[in-house]
């Protein structure tokens, strides 16, 4: 009868002591809980706070985007104006380099047609004076006039006189016709000089011309690449904005 007790009493205790395992237990659990809990909040609120810095990197990233469509845009606008007016002047240029070349395609022509006809000219005055001189070979009277230089010599008065009259004329006209000549040959060489002066003057202002068109496509392209590498914006994340133009547009 005793040694029931006994065994009850052990069995209490071992009840006991389990109870008050299980009981701390569930202290370590509750406080581990607790723990848990805290840091659970923690991180959820560095979450939240971090959602929110993202947002507002998000809500400005997207400002910017707009900011960078509206100024690719004004830039895509004065591109495309610039390229009007530089292509009406480029057009406007080499119109005017097509009646310069034209000119000068002319004068060379004049150049050639007045070369030849001075060449005709010279052989035509060759040939009549060679005539000239054969002719007045020809006659003793006339013949007796000339000197060694081709001088005329003063013909003596009296007897000779009116039979060297119709000579004279004759004369007199071959030496008016030899001054035309010659005065049409300084007119004609003088032509030929000032159409060689007026091709040098249009080649040079061709060439000036030439020069200004190139600097002026290479002053516009470095300007436009300058503006548009000063207005570019910096990549942003978490999206980024590129701009690219083709050189090959530019010179369209």
């Amino acid at each position: 009868i005793l040694a029931v007790p006994c065994h009850k009493n052990r069995e209490n205790r071992r009840l006991q002591e389990a109870s008050m395992r299980l009981e701390q237990e569930n202290d370590d659990l509750a406080h581990e809980l607790v723990t848990s809990k805290i840091a659970l909040r923690n991180d959820l609120d560095q979450a939240e706070d971090k959602a929110d810095v993202l947002n507002k990197e998000l809500l400005s990233t997207k400002q910017r985007l707009v900011e960078t469509e509206d100024e690719k845009r004004q830039q895509e606008e004065e591109t495309a104006q610039l390229k009007e007016v530089f292509r009406r002047e480029l057009e406007k240029a080499e119109l005017e380099i097509k009646k310069t070349t034209a000119i000068i395609a002319e004068y060379k022509q004049i150049c050639s047609q007045l070369s030849t006809r001075l060449e005709k000219q010279q052989a035509a005055t060759k040939e009549e004076l060679d005539i000239v001189r054969s002719k007045i070979m020809g006659c003793e009277n006339c013949r007796d006039l000339f000197s060694t230089l081709g001088s005329l010599q003063a013909s003596s008065p009296g007897k000779h006189k009116t039979s060297t009259e119709p000579m004279d004329e004759e004369k007199d006209g071959l030496k008016e016709q030899l001054r035309q000549l010659e005065l049409d040959l300084a007119q004609t060489k003088l032509q030929l000089v000032e159409a060689k002066c007026r091709i040098q003057e249009l080649e040079h202002q061709r060439g000036v011309l030439m020069n200004e068109i190139q600097a002026a496509k290479n002053s516009w392209l470095s300007k436009t690449l300058g503006s548009l590498k000063r207005t570019a914006p910096q990549p942003v994340r978490p999206q980024r904005c590129l701009l690219y133009i083709k050189l090959s547009d530019l010179n369209q």
